[in-house]
């Protein structure tokens, strides 16, 4: 079948349709194809012959036989083909051989998505059927246009999102897990994938016919959920995140002996924002994160008080943006990368970055944006409900959800004591649970007194949380707490629970650096470092010229998607002065 184009423009349309030599019943088969994708006009749009002449700047001809393979599922993407004359059949590959046909692309139509970007390996398989001729940008090409054709490029970028979109909505192609959908592998795994935009699809065990082949085959333990099967064919058992990285080609690493401009450690919102605007101010940029893009924003369900969402956005879908648009500039993003030291002596002029499993990674000057992890008690299930009615932070957001309810909050420190009093004010009832036996140790007095004279805080004290119980839809219903001085359990009808249990840094990479660190492991910035005192440094550098920190891990931060943002894009001035410094030649 082949697909008619989108409907940009009647000159456009009709360009391609007489190109193609389209009949009608083609056209109608075509429109049932469209159908099946989200927003098709804009997910396939046609380019007219002018669009395409301009595109020849940024390609090169390269023409296929038929059957021949234009790229293929699991293997690096050489970049956006333009199809000039012919037809594309487009399909989606699983690792048990199963092909899903999605679309026919011909003359004036382009075939990409957002993996060609920075050339990871394709999602899909594109065949040509008969004679094809295309021209080919390659992903550094890509990119330049990208930048260059202001009006095409936002067309290009936004086909390439929701083609992306497209095929995680699909469930039907990409990597293969087998197991039972409770399984902690099975869930671990989903949410990697998830997280890092992979299209997968899971198979269930018992009623699955492919899954018992499979199963037959490896005999798996319990211990072995899920089996994974990668593009290749290549079976897996429950591995761990990085071993099925590698296995599907997502892992990324230093390229060759070359210096990077910058080495930003975290791909949280305060990475992200320093990615973009170093990247598209010309900087050579290269972004480490030991898990997926977003951080702990990344697992927001729903962000209503972010600049420019009055309706609200979902962390995923605006780190996700932010992951596109670094890469549209540009930056190289390595996923997932462990970082396990940096070395900060600077030998030949540049920090080298230890990665685990990999060659160093070098660069001119390093920011420091690996974030702070919260604390989390260990009650079983915690991670199911996290975004889901479990919180680590309260603001007005999370208030309203409350307005009327009976909450609890876990914690006895000033920012629990505030919490508190503060969702007072909207909750029918604050159940504050408190490990201790009182609130002096760790709590001001005008906090404690300011909860003592509000009649909706109660206080358990010597009380932990035992279990969380939830509904089909993994939200929170119900906890469970019990004292420590005794056998007594009780619960409640809680939806909402709170958790001010601490925070770490994730710092331990920087030991033997040099950088200074604040008592509870945060980095000191600014003039607040003792070792910058009398010296003329940046708000956002550390004292250690050239490294900088920037979000949740440094010392003072509001702890906030919006200050993370902010701090990120502050800090590229302060990456230009100091590489221009740098730069200049010695007196």
């Amino acid at each position: 079948m082949r697909e008619p184009p989108g409907k940009p423009a009647s000159r456009n349309l009709e360009y391609v349709t007489v190109a193609m030599g389209q009949t009608e019943q083609d056209q109608t088969d075509g429109n049932a194809q469209m159908a099946r994708f989200t927003r098709p006009e804009q997910t396939f749009p046609a380019l007219t012959e002018a669009e395409i002449e301009r595109l020849r700047n940024f390609g090169e001809l390269r023409t296929y036989g038929d059957g021949e393979l234009l790229f293929e599922t699991g293997k690096p993407g050489p970049g956006m083909f333009v199809v000039l004359k012919g037809h594309v059949a487009i399909t989606q590959r699983d690792g048990l051989g199963n092909v899903t046909p999605l679309i026919d692309q011909g003359p004036g139509q382009f075939l990409a998505e957002l993996g060609q970007l920075s050339g990871r390996p394709a999602l899909v398989d594109g065949r040509a059927e008969g004679d094809v001729e295309t021209l080919l940008l390659p992903p550094e090409r890509l990119r330049a246009l990208l930048v260059a054709e202001a009006e095409l490029g936002e067309r290009i970028m936004r086909a390439l999102i929701l083609r992306r979109v497209n095929l995680l909505q699909a469930g039907v192609g990409g990597i293969v897990l087998i197991g039972p959908s409770h399984s902690a592998g099975v869930v671990r795994l989903q949410g990697f994938l998830t997280r890092n935009g992979q299209p997968h699809h899971l198979l269930d065990p018992d009623r699955d016919r492919d899954a018992a082949e499979v199963i037959a085959r490896y005999s798996p333990k319990p211990e072995d959920w899920p089996l994974v099967v990668a593009a290749s064919g290549e079976v897996l058992r429950n591995p761990g995140e990085t071993e099925l990285a590698r296995a599907i080609g997502m892992i990324g690493g230093p390229r060759n002996d070359r210096i990077y401009d910058v080495a930003i450690v975290g791909c949280g919102p305060a990475g992200l924002a320093t990615a973009v605007y170093a990247a598209s101010e010309g900087l050579s940029v290269a972004v480490l994160d030991t898990r997926a893009f977003g951080g702990q924003a990344g697992a927001s369900a729903r962000i209503e008080n972010y600049l420019g969402f009055p309706t609200g956005i979902s962390g995923l879908a605006l780190t996700a943006r932010a992951f596109n648009q670094a890469q549209k500039f540009g930056a190289d993003i390595m996923i997932p990368v462990t970082v396990k030291s940096l070395d900060c002596s600077r030998k030949d002029g540049a920090f080298s970055v230890a990665l685990d499993g990999s060659d160093p990674l070098r660069a001119r000057s390093v920011v420091v944006a690996s974030g702070a992890r919260y604390r989390r008690p260990d009650t079983a299930n915690l991670d199911k409900f996290e975004g889901r009615g479990v919180w680590y932070w309260a603001s007005p957001v999370e208030a309203k959800l409350c307005a009327g309810e009976e909450v609890a909050l876990v914690g006895a420190g000033n920012s629990a004591g505030q919490a508190a009093v503060f969702l007072s004010g909207h909750a029918k009832k604050v159940l504050m649970i408190i490990r201790g036996g009182g609130l002096g140790a760790s709590m001001s007095r005008y906090l404690i007194e300011r909860i003592e004279a509000t009649p909706n805080i109660e206080l358990l004290f010597n009380t932990e949380i035992s279990a969380l119980e939830g509904d089909e839809a993994s939200l929170l219903r119900r906890i469970r707490w019990k004292s420590r001085l005794s056998d007594d359990e009780d619960s409640a009808d809680i939806k909402n629970l709170f958790l001010f249990v601490g925070a770490d840094p994730a710092t331990g990479w920087l030991d033997g650096c040099g950088v200074t660190l604040d008592r509870g492991g945060f980095v000191v910035t600014g003039a607040q470092s003792e070792l910058n005192q009398g010296k003329l440094v940046a708000p956002l550098e550390t004292s250690v010229p050239g490294v900088y920190a920037v979000g949740d891990v440094r010392s003072g931060s509001v702890k906030r998607v919006g200050g993370a943002i902010g701090e990120g894009a502050q800090v590229v001035a302060s990456l230009h002065g100091y590489l221009g410094d740098a730069a200049k030649p010695a007196l």
